[in-house]
């Protein structure tokens, strides 16, 4: 098979997306002239908030390097903010939560300097041990432990998780040379999304079952499966494209990135129930906050990202 060059696999992949996000357009706005009884003011809000999400996507994995690192560190700064409107903190904790801040430029500092030793240790490990230690200083024992918890997770999900992100676009072409680290981050951000997506098709057109009635009452195991479906099929028919995958590899990444997405869903499903909360913001139209949009990748971005390393690193 002719492969065509890095520029022009991600390029194409991008084009192809935004066609497929017109085609669903038009046949809502067409859907809503045939029956304009139905009400489909949420799902078009819901695409015109995917129009502006998919632009700005593009902008950074098409764009160079710099502009990658701003938008997820961006998207960091304000998914950890929204998990701290959340979560219950002291007025002790207002010094800490600076230091939480902070971490966000300092990982993707090492990062752009390709260290990725300690982009791996430094919230697991140090921030993990400088959190405790500045909350001492602050000299509040009342809910330390909680405290200490809660927003060392939070760093873990929102900053940790989410910038493995970035770390894709450090990758060396050599790893992937048919479309760089930009290629794989593409194909995640894509199987991400396309798994999403048929949970929610499949689960609305056949879901009887529910797999996990306590946490997130609509999910069902008919969702839950045709998303695995889906995500492994369309892993295996554009991993040729953007990843150095073979037929099996890209079998187990679709498996991999489809369940730990939907772990990924319930467990911020889980926190915003525990919270009496149903959207973690309304910062997107449609679609809630950063973190509704984000849960999934919370899972799936690190361990695509290990799984790719594992085998080519």
């Amino acid at each position: 098979m002719m492969l065509l060059n890095e520029i022009n696999n991600v390029q194409i992949s991008v084009l192809t997306v935004f066609l497929f996000l017109f085609i669903v357009h038009f046949i809502v706005i067409l859907k809503n002239k045939i029956s304009p009884r139905q009400n489909c003011a949420e799902l078009k809000l819901r695409i015109k908030s995917w129009w502006l999400i998919t632009f700005l996507i593009s902008l950074a994995v098409i764009g160079n390097k710099l502009i990658g690192f701003i938008f997820v560190g961006f998207i960091s700064f304000l998914a950890l903010k929204e998990y701290i409107s959340l979560i219950p903190t002291r007025r002790a904790d207002r010094r800490v939560l600076l230091w939480a801040y902070l971490a966000i430029p300092a990982q993707l500092y090492f990062l752009s300097v390709n260290w990725l030793e300690m982009f791996y240790l430094f919230v697991p490990l140090y921030m993990f041990l400088a959190i405790p230690m500045r909350m001492i200083f602050v000299g509040e024992n009342k809910g330390f432990i909680k405290s200490v918890g809660t927003i060392h997770w939070g760093l873990m999900a929102t900053t940790y998780s989410i910038g493995y992100l970035a770390a894709f676009l450090i990758v060396p072409k050599s790893l992937n040379p048919i479309a760089g680290g930009v290629g794989l981050l593409l194909f995640l951000l894509i199987i991400n999304s396309i798994n999403d997506v048929a949970q929610y098709v499949f689960g609305k057109t056949f879901g009887k079952r529910k797999i996990i009635p306590k946490i997130s009452p609509k999910k069902t195991y008919e969702g839950f499966f045709g998303g695995i479906f889906s995500a492994i099929v369309l892993s295996i028919l554009i991993a040729p494209y953007l990843t150095p995958l073979n037929n099996s590899q890209a079998f187990c990444a679709g498996l991999i990135i489809s369940v730990s997405g939907f772990i990924g869903d319930i467990v911020l499903s889980a926190l915003k129930r525990d919270m009496g909360v149903k959207d973690s913001s309304t910062l997107i139209p449609g679609h809630g906050g950063i973190l509704d949009r984000i849960d999934s990748l919370i899972y799936t971005a690190p361990l695509f990202f290990h799984f790719t390393m594992y085998l080519y690193a």
